[in-house]
């Protein structure tokens, strides 16, 4: 526990006296303080009156100089005259406001709003010569604070060892958690107290493709709840990581402090900088309630709107794919026989041996295409088209596909041609297998080959270790490539959904072709080792918090033994709850994973798929609690339909639904699709219930879901 003399209050009172700079936010119920300490600057943060966040350190630690020896250097005590941590005095300080409405050109609302109180103080450090600036930006929903450094004379190259901001919590409250990374998010959250963490966190990492782990250290965002008669809900996050590394949140379990951690390169150094520049925004989210957190857009309003002049080809989109077949293990990506020897612009892919598993030939695509048009969707996605996917892993191979070859039974123009005469645009795969510069080098032609066959959405994937080898998936270098793409693509006018990359940090703003990701443990999972029941819950505090996520729902046959005799895996949820994932998840590129025979099963099911929207004027996050329960109503884009979808965990639960969100005097039918009265995620995961009701916004309805269960509504106004 922490320890606190009453003299070291007394002597912090009266620093904070002579030295405090306060900044409140809009409403008035934030307070931000600032202050020199001998030399070092220190925040922190109150709601109400009350401190959230205790007085914590800031700074940077450099190299010192932009020239660094392999695997790193040492730090030495005469190293620490280059750091940017001490030795400051206030020189100036500038205060700014902001209250703007935005749109954001695919979102979750059609306006967002950005209001914010802002504080810029300049620090100058004598010994040196150097100034650098702390901004912080104060909304009626929390704190972002950054570093900028204005190009001087003695500080125009320099190379980040470590950021040391430092958030230091007055409790130990609870934190929903997953280990850090340098190359994957793909791991089960964790709920426990922060005190806890170090003792949970070596059983919290199973094996990934490409892992570097951080001791003791957490990804963000992180979500916290101090618990009690008043709880309090903290969100710490980061916003607009670009040019920068990814962060993390190293703990100190026995002060409930959490520090900066960034991803290393191979050298061990964090940023390679060039005046004048700025770091990504730190963000402390704070609400009474888990539902304003949720319905946070601080993390969006910290990103720069887009200087794109043209963003009408940026669409949401409903698609199916041939993926979960691969993912279970029905078919395959590769058509010749595994671990082949292959070499492009060597090997005849036309006399390989047919390993008679291929996904992606022309028979099951033309089945593929002939259902998703019958049924209304916009896109399918096709995995495994392009030559190379025989020896794509685990060999450290740059040169491994060309993203313009296909394989010998995908005729590319004949299936374009086929999908676009039955309406629906195939989207384009470009698996890198981590090898970032061999895709850069091909990126013109696989976007030139886009634009001739009509594809307008591109899904790449970074599954392995990165090339160049050394880097990581988080590294400076490599956000520095995923924002190369979409800038790229955006040349093409091309949407971008990447997986296995960086987690978004509201950069859908600034860049609003990149409109979804995974970076985090998505569907595929449930076939690769299970999802726990909670999971769902927990990700839209988290993951979500920055943008989109590409979570691939709507699987319907939830057993693999139904494929596979005896196999145990399966699918975490009941039918009725995969139907409400298109709700409760913001996905403008929405995804209906399974196979169409499944569909073909259940198709008063499929409905629901078939008329949720996937990009909305207004939302409404009802109830939420994290790890246990999420409520949420959304207002189809351009329409007054309204959606409703409900999860809960491992436990049943009872929900009394309010629709007072609809408008007064008007009356809706709802179609309600709920947990059957004997569905069970594990024995009976397909019994679901159906049936229509009138409803206005006086109306109150009992939802019951079951374990791992859930309900999903589709409400659409009745013309009197």
């Amino acid at each position: 526990m922490k320890k606190i003399t009453m003299g070291a209050v007394l002597f912090s009172m009266m620093f904070a006296g002579l030295n405090a700079q306060s900044l409140k936010s809009p409403d008035g119920k934030f307070e931000m303080n600032f202050q020199m300490k001998q030399g070092v600057p220190f925040y922190n943060l109150k709601y109400n009156g009350n401190v959230v966040v205790e007085d914590s350190k800031l700074g940077l630690r450099l190299f010192k100089d932009t020239s660094i020896k392999f695997a790193s250097e040492i730090a030495k005590p005469e190293d620490a005259k280059f750091d940017l941590n001490s030795g400051f005095t206030k020189t100036e300080e500038k205060r700014d406001a902001k209250n703007e409405t935005w749109q954001p050109v695919l979102g979750e609302k059609k306006n967002y709003i950005n209001h914010y109180n802002e504080l810029a103080v300049t620090l100058h450090q004598d010994t040196t010569d150097r100034s650098i600036v702390v901004k912080f930006r104060l909304f009626n929903d929390g704190l972002g604070f950054r570093y900028e450094f204005p190009q001087q004379k003695n500080l125009n190259y320099f190379v980040i060892r470590e950021e040391d901001s430092e958030i230091d919590l007055t409790s130990d409250m609870k934190a929903w958690w997953m280990v850090a990374d340098y190359d994957s998010q793909e791991y089960q959250y964790q709920e426990t107290k922060i005190s806890e963490i170090p003792a949970r966190w070596p059983k919290a990492a199973d094996a990934n493709a490409s892992q570097t782990l951080i001791k003791n250290a957490v990804q963000s965002p992180l979500m916290l709840k101090k618990e009690g008669k008043e709880p309090l809900y903290i969100n710490l996050a980061e916003a607009a990581v670009l040019d920068y590394p990814a962060s993390h949140l190293e703990v100190d379990a026995q002060n409930f402090k959490f520090k900066t951690h960034l991803t290393a390169d191979r050298q061990g150094a964090k940023g390679y900088m060039q005046t004048p520049m700025v770091t990504p925004w730190r963000t402390i989210i704070v609400a009474p309630k888990a539902e304003e957190v949720m319905d946070s857009k601080m993390i969006f309003n910290l990103n720069e709107p887009t200087k794109y002049t043209d963003t009408s080809y940026i669409h949401p989109t409903k698609y199916m794919g041939v993926w979960w077949e691969m993912i279970i293990g029905k078919s395959q990506w590769a058509y010749g026989q595994p671990e082949s020897n292959v070499r492009l612009g060597q090997t005849d892919f036309t006399k390989l041996t047919p390993n008679g598993k291929h996904g992606a030939n022309n028979t099951k695509v033309k089945e593929y295409i002939d259902f998703a048009a019958e049924n209304g969707f916009q896109g399918l996605l096709i995995e495994g088209w392009n030559i190379g996917w025989e020896d794509w892993f685990g060999r450290s191979k740059e040169y491994v596909f060309d993203f313009i070859t296909p394989y010998p039974d995908f005729d590319i123009k004949m299936l374009n041609e086929y999908a676009h005469s039955k309406g629906i645009k195939l989207i384009m795969h470009h698996e890198t297998s981590g090898s970032a510069t061999n895709y850069e080098r091909w990126s013109d032609k696989a976007f030139q080959l886009m634009n001739k066959y009509g594809y307008d959405a591109v899904k790449t994937g970074y599954v392995g270790d990165v090339i160049p080898r050394g880097e990581h998936h988080y590294s400076q270098w490599m956000i520095n490539h995923y924002y190369r793409i979409a800038e790229k693509a955006n040349e093409y006018k091309i949407m971008v959904n990447s997986h296995e990359s960086v987690r978004p940090t509201g950069e859908s703003r600034t860049y609003p072709n990149y409109i979804s990701a995974e970076a985090a443990r998505g569907t595929e999972y449930e076939a690769f080792g299970g999802n726990n029941p909670d999971h769902q819950t927990i990700l839209p505090f988290t993951r979500w918090m920055g943008g989109s996520m590409d979570y691939t729902p709507g699987i319907f046959q939830t057993k693999l033994d139904y494929y596979f005799p005896g196999d145990q895996r399966f699918v975490k949820t009941t039918l009725a709850k995969q139907l409400a994932l298109y709700v409760t998840m913001y996905m403008p590129l929405q995804m209906a994973a399974d196979l169409p025979e499944n569909y073909k099963k259940h198709m008063d099911a499929f409905q629901f798929i078939k008329d949720v929207a996937a990009d909305w004027d207004d939302t409404k996050i009802l109830s939420a609690e994290p790890g246990d329960y999420v409520i949420t109503a959304r207002k189809a884009k351009g329409t007054e339909n309204w959606f409703v979808g409900g999860i809960t965990d491992e436990n049943k639960r009872d929900y009394k639904l309010d629709f007072s969100f609809l408008d007064k005097g008007k009356k809706y039918e709802a179609t309600i699709y709920e947990d059957g009265k004997d569905a069970d995620y594990i024995n009976n995961p397909q019994s679901y219930h159906i049936y229509k009701k009138q409803i206005t916004s006086k109306s109150r309805i009992n939802m019951k879901m079951v374990r791992s269960g859930g309900f999903a509504i589709s409400i659409k106004q009745i013309n009197n």
